[in-house]
């Protein structure tokens, strides 16, 4: 369903320097959308009444913001080369919609790392097909 997540990384997570990216690409396909209605019942009608979203000054349905972290998740648990990692603390912050059938170009930088206490910090934006930033943030993980 993803496609291989593409990286600039030099191996052993110790070598990871400030500065190093990864980048993947998200689909906003009808699946995600419907599955985290079906997960989470949140229904809000932003997010699932076409006429009330563009009411409020929007083109469609408005994506959960959500969906978001879970693209996350997915960067820290199967994109980067480590699998012994926890998510210690993220932030997000959202510039523009997004919406369903949308192609989000995720860019990740190692901002920063500490070897004392086996932490690397990712700063990161997600871009959609008109190159507009989405949203942006930071996240920092832990290796356990």
């Amino acid at each position: 369903m993803w496609a291989k997540c593409a990286t600039r990384f030099r191996g052993d997570w110790k070598l990871m320097e400030k500065g190093d990216t990864f980048h993947h690409r998200f689909d906003v396909t009808e699946n995600v959308y419907c599955g985290f209605i079906l997960l989470f019942e949140d229904r809000n009608p932003l997010h699932c009444d076409e006429s009330f979203a563009m009411q409020k000054g929007f083109k469609h349905v408005v994506v959960h913001g959500n969906i978001l972290n879970g693209f996350l998740s997915h960067f820290i648990g199967e994109c980067l080369p480590l699998k012994n990692v926890i998510i210690h603390s993220q932030e997000i912050r959202y510039h523009a919609p997004v919406y369903l059938n949308e192609v989000l170009d995720f860019h990740a930088v190692v901002s920063n790392t500490s070897e004392s206490v086996n932490a690397v910090e990712f700063k990161y934006y997600f871009e959609n097909q008109a190159k507009a930033k989405v949203a942006r943030g930071k996240i920092q993980i832990g290796i356990i």
